[in-house]
């Protein structure tokens, strides 16, 4: 058995609880190696009187780091350190790769002189997640049990758009969170958002005009240009996509991210979503992509309905992913065809292989159907909300110099100057300090009209641990409020 020393510092006065402390203390021995797979940890029993603390905040303690796959709990034997190599070596939010390479998120420009070499004490990513509470046993489990049962028919190439079983899945998933009414013929699953927009080109052909807002998503900018589709950069007012510009942009696609745009944070109101439905309406080779990259993330209420839930004539094109409500590992994404697209699908990309191995659409099937995905959603967004909380507290010292929006949604905010500064003082400021931030501007793919942008930066916060959020606001508070 290992034995844990005994001069654990509890800190009775701590905001954290006292499981969440000794919970703290076992996982960072663990993850520095200290604690080694299949060492025996101490009785609950044994751990609370050598603490003086009761046995039920020990075996909460050991609950959680259970339930997260650190510990193994063996009836009449005690508790063993899990071996934390498996099948998907998801990396934490410290190891989590800088932005502009992770393939297929949302990228974020280099930003100018500013680069991550290991200055930065405080990054307020954007794009990164919180993994520490992955539920690593239940993936491993469900992965052993699938391997186990598996037959010659799942090593095989499988359906071209995916295994039907999770598409059915799929659909009942988002008619119950997104309000979206589909079938499982209209879903193809893809690894990542890139692939399905390469086959949305080759459905629709090259050189067909797109309209974006501005500021955007980058990367989907870089893509569409690639296609040799023209792109018109349509500005934005409280609303989101103004819809006068569209009209004038003489786009016949307009890519749109409605429930919390990035990387404004906006939440496109109803009345909006009429009027972009109107428009893809009134010509029959019109359409809308529905980007809804992070709709699962919204606090003080339930997710708002996606624009495909209004879609009365079928002009929408929807896409999702599980990157950022389970993990950027996972690699699935799903796209929703209008019918009318199907045929032109089938006869022009019907030969195209499944990207995603029919093994890790069983697994993510299992995932779902059997409620795991739920109860983890669920946690995620208590969590996140406890750090949502916490950056809308830390940022009142803020409101005098800046305003805080896009908080309504999502893992990020905007802090938008009222002092007139520029985007480059602020963040070389923020470096001075150890901290990284992201300037509005680099998402903006047009310069837009004089006056019309004033200068912000984002903040992100999934990746942050709650004393991180702390330190790096206050920190920013000191150079950016004096």
């Amino acid at each position: 058995m290992k034995e844990l020393p005994v001069h654990i510092q509890l800190n009775p006065d701590d905001r954290k609880h006292l499981y969440e402390q000794i919970y703290g203390y076992i996982r960072e021995e663990i993850r520095s190696g200290n604690l080694l797979a299949g060492e025996k940890l101490p009785s609950s029993r044994y751990l609370a009187e050598s603490l003086q603390v009761s046995r039920t905040t020990v075996d909460m303690a050991y609950g959680q780091l259970v339930s997260e796959g650190y510990l193994e709990a063996r009836p009449q034997r005690g508790y063993f350190v899990c071996a934390l190599e498996g099948l998907y070596d998801i990396p934490t939010a410290a190891a989590l790769p800088h932005p502009e390479h992770r393939f297929g998120e949302k990228k974020i420009a280099s930003g100018g002189p500013v680069q991550n070499d290991g200055k930065f004490r405080y990054d307020f990513s954007p794009n990164a997640v919180d993994m520490s509470l992955f539920p690593y046993a239940t993936w491993k489990k469900i992965t052993k049990n699938i391997l186990v049962d598996a037959r010659s028919s799942m090593f095989s190439l499988g359906e071209p758009q995916g295994d039907r079983e999770l598409r059915v899945t799929i659909c009942r998933y988002l008619h119950a969170s997104r309000g979206v009414n589909c079938e499982p013929e209209q879903i193809i699953i893809g690894a990542g958002n890139d692939y399905l927009l390469l086959l949305l080109e080759k459905i629709l052909g090259r050189h067909i005009p797109i309209a974006m807002e501005n500021p955007t998503y980058r990367r989907a900018c870089q893509i569409f240009r690639s296609f040799a589709w023209p792109v018109t950069f349509v500005p934005m007012d409280e609303g989101g996509m103004r819809i006068d510009a569209l009209r004038d942009s003489g786009a016949r696609l307009a890519y749109v991210m409605p429930a919390h745009q990035f990387p404004t944070g906006i939440v496109m109101p109803i009345g909006r979503r009429m009027e972009l439905l109107k428009w893809a309406s009134e010509k029959e080779e019109r359409y809308l992509i529905e980007d809804d990259y992070d709709s699962e993330f919204r606090y003080g209420s339930r997710p708002i309905p996606s624009l495909k839930e209004s879609d009365q004539n079928d002009k929408v094109v929807y896409i999702g992913t599980f990157s950022k409500a389970i993990a950027p590992a996972i690699r699935i994404s799903y796209m929703v065809l209008p019918f009318k697209l199907l045929k032109a699908y089938r006869q022009k990309c019907g030969f195209y292989s499944s990207t995603v191995s029919r093994i890790d659409q069983t697994i993510l099937n299992v995932f779902i159907q059997d409620g795991y995905f739920e109860r983890y959603l669920n946690k995620m967004r208590k969590y996140y909300k406890g750090k949502h909380d916490l950056m809308l507290r830390e940022l009142k010292p803020f409101g005098k110099d800046f305003k805080v929006s896009g908080e309504n949604a999502g893992l990020h905010m905007l802090l938008t100057d009222r002092r007139g500064r520029k985007e480059s003082e602020l963040q070389q400021l923020a470096q001075e300090a150890g901290v990284r931030v992201y300037p509005l501007g680099d998402f903006y793919m047009e310069t837009p009209p004089q006056g019309q942008h004033k200068a912000a930066v984002i903040l992100g916060y999934g990746a942050l641990q709650p004393e991180e959020i702390t330190e790096g606001l206050r920190k920013l508070a000191e150079i950016y409020c004096p």
